[in-house]
């Protein structure tokens, strides 16, 4: 429908204003923005392009609250490997995997906690997290360290542990990504993933730690760009009212608003396009479309409202359904002024004195396997090699991670070398011989992420072991092998604070 036939209704613009989430460039809200919030777009979205420190972040959200007091400011903050807040240094505190691998509740709603009095404080109202996914398919190319773990009852009581910590704290959780992306290995930021599994299979893996969170009163649910094929062959969940109406309303009882994972990605908008997919997903049965990684301005934005209002005044979109999606997004704007915090004593964790709880987490997380009892600690400054394949778009790819820089504050004279897969260049055995001759007459630290996911990781792995057996391995990605190496270090994350504490084993400082 043309632009001008829908800007006469300004009720259908207003509703379909409600129910878009867009995110913008920069750290100060542009005027675009400024002006739409004042018309009803339900609110916004910060990327770490708009955070810097703690008073600005909080200055820009103040000024988007001036133009109307109940904005939706959302953040996708899930700690760990997946952080907003802290892209620019890493991460304070582990992700998903560390938790599940400590698999204290007490500890896991505690960092929640923390997390959201950070998130409180800078004037965010929903954070997109925790991710609720099973990583039961360890090639999963998106999910991984962001997971919990591969057991479902383990993730469900984190999951829930997780909502109770952040919501306790006045910030909305919203579990993702619904209805379960860990059984895949398509990432849905490039292509259309698919989870295969019967329902039975289903109910008893995927739907687990969602059954948990719904239980555990959360604010909102955040759906997943992938094909269930035993609910709807046709089309991925954020499209599809089996999953999103059948599925998640009727049989599992959920009525709180449900929010898109990025409309932009290629899973749902190479089909339909932006406009188009963020159209069926409200049909589905969606509240809330989430747009801005990488598409975030105002162009984008009028396009996904027009074409809303217009399948509205064609008849393919109902009105009673738009409305009903903004009404859900209205509550969910109040939600931080209703939210009371859940009966009960708070759960006794006991954290060493002056230590961070995300450090005292990544402290316990590690996991040392020694092939030499002499290995370690070492005692002179080690040259480090650090290796990484190429990361999701779920990432920011420039947040710092890596043992060499802490270790360098604690054994004065480390010196590091460093590899990044780049559009599927790898080191050849030239750079890796030369990194080795970097090392010798020196201890040698390898560090890699998901080395046993990637082949060239796994080889550049034996082939400086093949020539330093004494060296020491620390992998930071899912833990694989712990065989390599004169000793193995495995962090289960690769936040700034697991460096740190694989750090402190190597030099023998570690509490």
């Amino acid at each position: 429908m043309p632009k001008d036939a829908t800007s006469r209704d300004p009720a259908l613009l207003r509703l379909a204003d409600a129910v878009i989430l867009p995110g913008f460039p920069g750290r100060e809200p542009p005027d675009w923005v400024r002006r739409r919030l004042a018309e009803g777009l339900a609110g916004v979205v910060l990327f770490s392009r708009n955070i810097g420190d703690v008073e600005q972040t909080a200055r820009l959200t103040a000024a988007l609250r001036a133009e109307r007091p109940d904005v939706i400011i959302g953040i996708d903050e899930e700690s760990g490997e997946v952080t907003r807040l802290e892209a620019a240094t890493g991460s304070s505190r582990p992700g998903n995997y560390a938790l599940g691998v400590v698999d204290d509740v007490a500890l896991t709603e505690e960092l929640a906690r923390d997390l959201g009095r950070d998130l409180a404080e800078i004037g965010v109202t929903i954070d997109f997290a925790p991710a609720a996914d099973v990583n039961s398919n360890p090639d999963n190319p998106v999910i991984g360290l962001r997971s919990f773990g591969a057991d479902p009852r383990l993730v469900a009581r984190h999951t829930a542990a997780w909502i109770r910590g952040l919501q306790s704290a006045g910030v909305a959780a919203c579990a993702k990504h619904f209805p379960g992306h860990g059984d895949t290995d398509v990432d849905s930021h490039l292509g259309v993933p698919t989870v295969s599994g019967s329902r039975e299979e289903l109910a008893e893996v995927e739907l687990l730690p969602f059954r948990a969170a719904i239980e555990e009163g959360v604010a909102a649910i955040m759906t997943g760009h992938l094909v269930v094929t035993a609910y709807d062959e046709a089309y991925p969940a954020t499209l599809s009212p089996k999953i999103l109406r059948d599925l998640l309303r009727h049989e599992l009882r959920f009525d709180g608003p449900v929010i898109t994972d990025g409309i932009e990605m290629a899973a749902v908008a190479d089909r339909y396009g932006i406009p188009g997919a963020a159209m069926r997903a409200i049909a589905a049965g969606a509240d809330g479309i989430c747009v801005g990684g990488e598409h975030h301005d105002e162009q984008i934005v009028e396009e996904i409202r027009q074409t809303i209002a217009g399948a509205v005044a064609e008849g393919t979109l109902p009105e009673q359904r738009l409305a009903e999606a903004a009404e859900r997004m209205r509550r969910l704007a109040a939600w931080p002024a209703t939210a009371r915090p859940a009966a009960g004593a708070r759960p006794a964790v006991g954290l060493p004195e002056g230590v961070p709880i995300g450090l005292h987490v990544a402290r316990r997380a590690i996991r040392v396997t020694r092939r030499d009892p002499g290995a370690l600690p070492l005692s002179a400054p080690p040259h480090v090699i650090e290796m990484s394949p190429q990361l999701s778009l779920a990432s920011d790819r420039h947040t710092p991670w890596g043992v060499g820089e802490p270790l360098g504050g604690l054994l004065p004279g480390t010196t590091v070398a460093r590899f990044t897969e780049r559009d599927g260049e790898v080191p050849g055995s030239a750079e890796l011989d030369a990194a080795l001759a970097d090392a010798a007459g020196r201890p040698l630290v390898i560090v890699a992420r998901y080395a046993d996911r990637h082949r060239w990781l796994s080889e550049a792995i034996d082939r400086l072991l093949a020539a330093r057996p004494d060296a020491i391995v620390v992998e930071m990605g899912l833990p694989g092998r712990t065989d390599r190496g004169a000793a193995h270090i495995a962090t289960h994350g690769s936040a700034r604070v697991c460096g740190q504490a694989a750090a402190e084993v190597i030099a023998g400082v570690a509490p």
